[in-house]
């Protein structure tokens, strides 16, 4: 890949708890990958409350993201978080992506999301630099930060594809139900992962997955990746995934993977799921326990709620 043109982004967008992570870490063992955790909590999490690099370190003593920093703003030291958060939420909200969408913005929208998104640019090129990898992954998920990131791209300074990961939404609010810890989070941090009730799963769902429809729409390469299917077929899928971003996915390179085991490497994510921890080698089991496990009450409203989406991807 060209080195010197913009810096390729593989964006995992979608509903938390629908296999990002996972499918992030698959994608990462691909030649020349480098993945980075969700970028969208690493200003707060990493930088902020000094919270576990996917390495085990600390942010603040992990020697990659020490070098990132000092490349990308002169040593975290130097960051000024609270003018990143002033920055932040007058764009990236999905409420606003309304006026993200837009073809044009006012010029002084524009000038804050400028400023905003350059964050994530500098961030990004200075991974590029200490690792020389041709495709990051960012699994920030999040509708808002991809279409912020839409306009770096439409002005050339980022080659931004997006990997839309969709999962059944009632898979995705049982998992919301669940209780789990998190055991990146430094002391007075955020001990457990957000557990939300099953009505407010569904209003995200339908927000989130509705967004990165219409971002398809809006000039950004989407590819919509169903998690049912990726795990029915991991290979084939990787290798639509690989396709779509443009890196080498042929046997040698998924050598590391087969239908229902996967050995995963050291990684260097700021933020995410606790199985980022994991390394070596995993089982890969589709996951349908919302079918037997799920209340019924809680399983005919999150049905009722996302009924159209429901349809629209194939789950009904």
């Amino acid at each position: 890949m060209n080195q010197d043109g913009p810096v390729r982004v593989l964006f995992l967008g979608g509903l938390g708890r629908s296999g990002s992570t996972l499918i992030e870490r698959l994608v990462a063992e691909l030649p020349g990958t480098m993945s980075l955790g969700e970028v969208v909590h690493l200003w707060e999490r990493g930088v902020g409350a000094g919270e576990s690099c996917g390495c085990r370190q600390s942010f603040r003593e992990c020697p990659f993201w020490t070098e990132v920093g000092e490349i990308a703003f002169g040593g975290w030291d130097g960051f000024d978080l609270d003018r990143f958060r002033a920055l932040r939420d007058p764009v990236d909200r999905i409420r606003h992506i309304p006026t993200l969408s837009r073809r044009e913005l006012s010029g002084d929208l524009r000038e804050t999301l400028d400023a905003y998104v350059d964050h994530y640019l500098r961030l990004y090129e200075a991974v590029r630099q200490v690792t020389g990898a041709g495709l990051l992954v960012d699994s920030s998920k999040h509708a808002s930060l991809a279409f912020c990131l839409r306009w770096a791209s439409l002005a050339g300074r980022l080659d931004l594809r997006v990997a839309h990961i969709v999962r059944d939404s009632r898979g995705v609010a049982l998992s919301w139900a669940k209780q789990v810890r998190r055991p990146e989070a430094a002391a007075g941090g955020e001990e457990w992962m957000a557990q939300w009730s099953p009505g407010k799963v569904a209003l995200h769902w339908n927000a989130e997955n509705g967004a990165f429809g219409l971002l398809g729409r809006r000039g950004v390469p989407v590819e919509t990746v169903r998690y049912e299917r990726f795990m029915a077929d991991p290979r084939a899928s990787l290798r639509r995934i690989a396709e779509f971003a443009g890196v080498p996915a042929d046997d040698e390179a998924l050598s590391f993977l087969s239908d229902d085991r996967a050995v995963l490497s050291e990684n260097h994510t700021a933020s995410g799921n606790p199985m980022r921890f994991k390394t070596g080698p995993i089982e890969l089991r589709r996951d349908d326990h919302w079918r037997t496990r799920m209340e019924p009450a809680h399983r005919r409203t999150v049905t009722a709620l996302t009924l159209p989406l429901l349809r629209h991807y194939g789950y009904v």
